[in-house]
């Protein structure tokens, strides 16, 4: 069994590996290493995460995966958060959180009875669905509030709008015109693969 380590973060200012002393001091705590961390910059309202589909890819089955929060895993619709579930769950993976005690269990299940063990994972697989949903909620809050401050402003006649990265986008359009993945452009221009796909679609749209 291995313990792989995920820290996100949603945006580049936010520093995604702020957690990344706390967990292995909660790893040790449970005489248990983290063996690989996984981390980056991305939204957590999407499946889009370059990373976490490599800690799946990369994870052996009955791995560990270790996060701060749930919300650093999942703020997901429902569907999505279905997917995610399907995806750890064909190679039986466990989720521990910090702020979810129940899912201490995955670091100790020698030595606990079947039923025990059974009834354990059912009360931890509720709770995380119940956290999931908390974050989902949380996220569409503060969206709904943004929303609701930006037409406010506009109403007023202060808002300006989020200036473009003219530069970076000229970057991200000449490498998707060279045929570089999004992984490579990502690395290269220090980008979303939201922002790709953006101006990959306005390439499209001016070409035809």
């Amino acid at each position: 069994m291995f313990i792989r380590a995920y820290l996100r973060a949603s945006t580049k200012e936010q520093d995604a590996k702020r957690a990344k002393a706390e967990l292995v001091q909660f790893a040790k705590e449970h005489d248990h290493k983290i063996s690989s961390f996984y981390v980056e910059n991305e939204s957590g309202a999407t499946l889009v995460r370059p990373q976490l589909m490599q800690l799946i890819e990369d994870a052996h089955e009955g791995d560990i995966i270790l996060v701060e929060q749930i919300d650093r895993l999942a703020r997901l619709n429902p569907a999505d958060w279905d997917t995610l579930k399907r995806l750890l769950s064909e190679k039986k993976l466990s989720v521990v959180s910090k702020e979810l005690p129940t899912s201490y269990m995955a670091f100790q299940s020698e030595g606990s009875t079947e039923f025990m063990s059974s009834m354990l994972q059912a009360i931890n697989a509720m709770l995380l669905d119940m956290l999931a949903a908390i974050a989902r909620k949380d996220y569409e809050d503060r969206r709904h509030r943004q929303m609701q401050g930006i037409a406010r402003a506009k109403a007023e006649g202060k808002y300006v709008g989020r200036r473009m990265d003219i530069e970076k986008r000229k970057i991200i359009a000449s490498l998707l015109k060279s045929g570089h993945s999004y992984s490579d452009i990502q690395k290269t221009a220090k980008c979303s693969r939201q922002l790709i796909a953006v101006v990959s679609k306005e390439i499209k749209n001016t070409s035809t």
